[in-house]
């Protein structure tokens, strides 16, 4: 794959101005540094001391080894003779200074005489510094200036190129070259949707195909599920499928602090795609630039809203004959704009659900393909055992698998990996918390009333494992595997899920006397679960009206100003109805573990003694658990749902 190139950064002004500066600082420095005048005339010692006796040297300096000065009278030069000058000699060829070398080695006591018998003005001076302090004092900070200056026109290049770029769209062009890293056999469990999405492969490979039988090209397909569910993998795989460029861009990234910028990047995005066609363009997370427009109650963002007008006017723009695919993803459909879902720009809405067992199976034989796997894993047993989980989940739980069994220093990766990982998952590590022995018997009290309680109800998921060990933020767990994937709860189901919420608190009012703060995540799980039960499944005495929306989506508009759709005397009825529903059920779970009060203790010190048992276990101890379905060929493995103490 070969990623898109940045575009050439353009040479600012500023950066040729620093040039320009650079060169006038190098031509004063040659200026200073070199010598200027008639020139310098390099004579012999011999030579100079001649010229002093015959009084032709006015003036002598003296620094190191090293004598200069001037004739009182120009001479030319001696054959065999060298000067040093910039400007050569006058005109004349003649000079007027000179220097020679003093012979330190053998020194001349009779020059200093000499010089003042001859009247000749004598000066001093120290040597000359090496050359490498010269070097450090007056190169280094040159040298320093010029890397300073360098690096200033750089980033006066760079920020100006960042300037003319600022609109440009981030996208990330990936071209497939040869065989494709992504294709529709890299994913499982969305059979559905891959079955929607070759359509849009058949397209982007024969394009003339449809064109001729006169059928509009598609532009717009949704994917729409939760997160986690494969939708970001399934564009990928449609391009390679393809084998057509592939922009991938989230659509956060359009959006920026300066108005017009994230409408300017639209424009640059399409632009490149059609210039590239035929291609895919994915826009991630599209609810980030996609929301209803107005539902603000006033406040607008003028940005967002100009994104999302110029995607607008960018779908509409499309050539009907232009082989060219948006492909957009979001897990908030609700909250996308109408403008967007019409016909004739997001054509398609294509939903990628939770994989089911057969799906859940497939995911984990894609993320096994290179893992060292002992002979004992069953994928299809961890696959029902692993209701309710996304591809992402699936991923994971493969993963920490593997690093368990590293850990572990075991060399393939055994059944009981999986095992922890999905405990890992699903309740968190094991704590080493120390309880002492009335916090144990409180806490195997609890999981016990759970247990019992789905253990008699033939409506309930059966149970699997019981532990009072510390798992994350639960002192206890009760797991509990349903037999098979639910698509639809009837009335008895959750009236007998609540049952078996409410069945620890039941067994510390029987055990105990009294009640422990242990049951909270129960209570609040089963406030929840009865609320809804009342209010959009018209399961209470309201009768079949829906009176509330979704719970995990905030209000927009109208409801946001008004609060709720209901009055206060419905409210009120709802709030007596749950409240009902409760006690109603609590009520049942306490005759029934009294009724089974044997039951309850021989489980309770069961749980104190091995802390961990299994469904083999509680068969002994609590006997057959009498069931309505058949549950035979049941998954033995782990957990799809908890209790929490």
């Amino acid at each position: 794959m070969i990623e898109n190139q940045t575009p050439p950064k353009r040479t600012s002004g500023i950066s040729w101005f620093w040039w320009i500066l650079l060169a006038a600082l190098i031509l004063w420095n040659l200026w200073t540094i070199l010598p200027r005048g008639a020139g310098v005339l390099d004579i012999p010692y011999s030579t100079f001391i001649d010229q002093v006796k015959s009084g032709n040297i006015t003036s002598v300096q003296i620094q190191g080894s090293e004598i200069s000065g001037a004739f009182a009278k120009p001479i030319p030069a001696p054959p065999g003779s060298q000067t040093t000058s910039f400007l050569g000699a006058s005109p004349n060829g003649t000079y007027q200074d000179f220097k020679t070398v003093f012979p330190e080695v053998i020194g001349d006591a009779s020059l200093i005489p000499l010089l003042n018998a001859n009247n000749v003005e004598i000066d001093v001076a120290p040597p000359p510094s090496p050359w490498v302090t010269i070097l450090l004092t007056g190169g280094l900070p040159f040298l320093l200036l010029v890397v300073v200056m360098v690096w200033m026109g750089r980033q006066a290049a760079q920020s100006q190129s960042g300037i003319f770029t600022f609109g440009r769209s981030k996208a990330r062009q990936k071209k497939v070259d040869g065989t494709p890293d992504v294709t529709f056999a890299d994913v499982a469990g969305a059979d559905e949707a891959k079955e929607e999405l070759k359509a849009v492969v058949d397209f982007l490979r024969h394009p003339q195909k449809y064109i001729q039988i006169g059928a509009r090209i598609p532009r717009g397909v949704l994917l729409v599920g939760p997160p986690g569910t494969g939708k970001t993998l399934l564009a990928r795989a449609v391009a390679g499928e393809a084998g057509v460029p592939f922009f991938n861009v989230s659509a956060s990234e359009f959006v920026e602090m300066f108005v017009g910028v994230g409408a300017s990047r639209v424009r640059d995005l399409f632009a490149q795609a059609k210039a590239a066609g035929p291609a895919i363009v994915f826009i991630d997370e599209l609810d980030a630039v996609g929301r209803r427009r107005g539902a603000g109650l006033g406040t607008v963002n003028d940005e967002r809203e100009q994104t999302l007008n110029q995607l607008l006017v960018e779908m509409d723009g499309f050539d009907e004959h232009q082989a060219l695919i948006l492909l957009a993803a979001t897990n908030r459909a609700d909250v996308l704009d109408p403008a967007l879902l019409r016909p004739g720009r997001f054509d398609q809405q294509i939903t990628v659900g939770l994989p089911d067992r057969l799906g859940r199976e497939g995911i984990l034989r894609i993320h096994t393909r290179k893992l060292l796997l002992a002979p004992d894993v069953e994928l299809h047993l961890l696959a029902g055992t692993t209701t309710g989980f996304s591809g992402a989940d699936l991923a994971n739980l493969c993963n920490e698998a593997a690093l368990i069994a590293a850990r572990e220093n075991h060399p393939q990766i055994k059944m009981t990996d999986f095992e922890e990982a999905l405990d890992r998952s699903l309740l968190g590590a094991k704590r080493t918390l120390l309880l002492n022995e009335d916090n144990r018997r409180v806490v195997a009290l609890h999981e016990a009333g759970h247990t019992l309680v789905a253990w008699l109800s033939p409506e309930a998921d059966q149970v699997f494992k019981v532990s009072i060990i510390p798992h994350g933020e639960a002192l206890g767990v009760t797991e509990q595997v349903p037999g098979e994937d639910h698509y639809n709860y009837s009335r008895e189901y959750l009236r007998t899920r609540l049952a078996v919420m409410l069945g620890g608190r039941a067994a510390e009012e029987i055990g105990l006397g009294e009640w422990t703060t242990g049951a909270e995540n129960d209570l609040v799980e089963a406030t929840r679960l009865a609320r809804r039960m009342v209010t959009r499944w018209g399961m209470g005495s309201l009768g079949p009206m829906a009176l509330s929306a979704n719970e995990e989506q905030p209000f927009l508009g109208y409801e946001l100003a008004q609060g709720r759709e209901y009055s206060e005397e419905t409210a009120a009825r709802i709030d007596k109805d749950v409240q009902a529903l409760l006690e109603e059920r609590y009520e049942a779970v306490l005759a029934l573990l009294n009724s089974a009060r044997s039951k309850l203790d021989r489980l309770v010190e069961v749980l104190l003694k091995e802390e961990t048992i299994d469904r083999d276990v509680l068969v002994r101890v609590l006997g057959p658990r009498l069931i309505h379905n058949d549950e035979e060929n049941a998954p033995t493995l782990l957990v799809a749902e908890k209790g929490k103490a």
